[in-house]
């Protein structure tokens, strides 16, 4: 990358200086460094630091697995998709350490592990050939067990993390929202099998949700949420004026919103899905296409006490809400709850947020 792409990248982000710069060239007009890869970029960032450090990414693709473990990093990239930062592990991966499969929680792209996270303008995604082995028969040898791959975690450190532009790329478990406030505005998230999931409290607004299809024809194509939020936690996952949409060869009545996830943990009684994880979903206001299930929810099987999958988690038992949902997938009956007038004032981005004011909006 020249030294004459980095400035005319810098110009388009409006001459904005940054404390870092991934490139091959050093230039202060725009960055205090040039660093050759985000992970040394990464690397440079102070501990603990009470001020923003700027990374800023040009336009390219950086195939690069990122920890994000110190506060107040900021990545922006040259645009939604013309900077995408990709990986491609997944689940029935073996860790090259242990040679055992790595499991959902440690596939992701970009794990977020601390606090005052910050993206825009760019793309994160997760490259596993999911379509691949899901078009081969259950019983071929090369087909994957473990195809959940994330592409963005909100890990357990993280808290008060801000995405604006941005575009998250998967197919099943692309985004696991595991703990802290997060904030998506303006952005895309693709996806089919509960792709968007966990225990954090996430607002999106001003978004498009996308459901891809399956590499082969079932009527199930996926889950648009599968939230695994704490009892004691008022908000999980809340979709404000935002749209529900689906990608070519997805059929109509084929996603359900969502379905209960209780995770298998581990209590002093034994080791079984948590009955605390009552999950919360909500969408508010919200555009949705002719995929989403006429039924709206659907149940999920999690680990009883004697070890099998014989437990059945209801969206009855879940909070699972509507609130002026419209377009063809938008459905009044007695299994899609609605939000009355007097509830829905409750879902403020103030309240949902916990006091918390991201440092940008929808509209600003």
């Amino acid at each position: 990358m020249s030294l004459l792409t980095l400035v005319s990248a810098s110009a388009c982000a409006e001459n904005a200086r940054y404390d870092a710069v991934v490139g091959t060239e050093t230039d202060r007009a725009t960055a205090t460094a040039v660093y050759p890869t985000i992970t040394a970029a990464l690397s440079a960032a102070p501990r603990n630091a009470d001020d923003a450090y700027t990374i800023y990414i040009p336009e390219g693709r950086y195939e690069e697995k990122l920890l994000i473990d110190k506060a107040n990093v900021h990545l922006i990239g040259a645009g939604r998709d013309s900077t995408v930062i990709t990986y491609g592990d997944y689940a029935g991966k073996a860790d090259p350490q242990t040679g055992e499969p790595m499991g959902t929680f440690a596939t992701a792209t970009l794990t977020v592990d601390a606090m005052d996270f910050r993206a825009e303008h760019l793309t994160i995604e997760n490259n596993f050939d999911f379509l691949a082995s899901d078009a081969l028969p259950k019983d071929h040898t090369d087909r994957v067990n473990g195809t959940q791959a994330v592409a963005l975690e909100v890990s357990l450190n993280s808290d008060r993390s801000a995405f604006r532009n941005v575009r998250l790329l998967g197919y099943q478990d692309t985004l696991f929202v595991q703990a802290g406030r997060s904030y998506f505005v303006d952005s895309v998230i693709e996806g089919n099998v509960d792709f968007i999931f966990g225990a954090g409290q996430a607002l999106f607004e001003n978004s498009d949700i996308v459901t891809r299809p399956r590499g082969s024809k079932r009527a199930n194509v996926g889950y648009v949420t599968a939230p695994s939020t704490d009892i004691n936690n008022e908000f999980g996952l809340v979709f404000l004026n935002s749209r529900l949409l689906k990608a070519e060869g997805v059929p109509a009545n084929s996603s359900p919103l969502g379905r209960p996830w209780h995770p298998t943990t581990t209590f002093p009684d034994g080791r079984y899905a948590d009955p605390d994880a009552i999950g919360s979903a909500v969408f508010i206001n919200t555009y949705m296409d002719d995929h989403i299930t006429t039924d709206g929810w659907a149940s999920m099987r999690g680990t009883s006490r004697d070890g099998t999958k014989s437990t059945v988690f209801t969206p009855e038992d879940s909070r699972f809400f509507e609130f002026q949902s419209h377009g063809p997938g938008a459905e009044r009956n007695s299994k899609r709850r609605q939000l009355t007038e007097k509830e829905v004032r409750q879902y403020s981005r103030e309240r949902i947020l916990a006091g918390w004011e991201p440092p940008f909006t929808a509209g600003s």
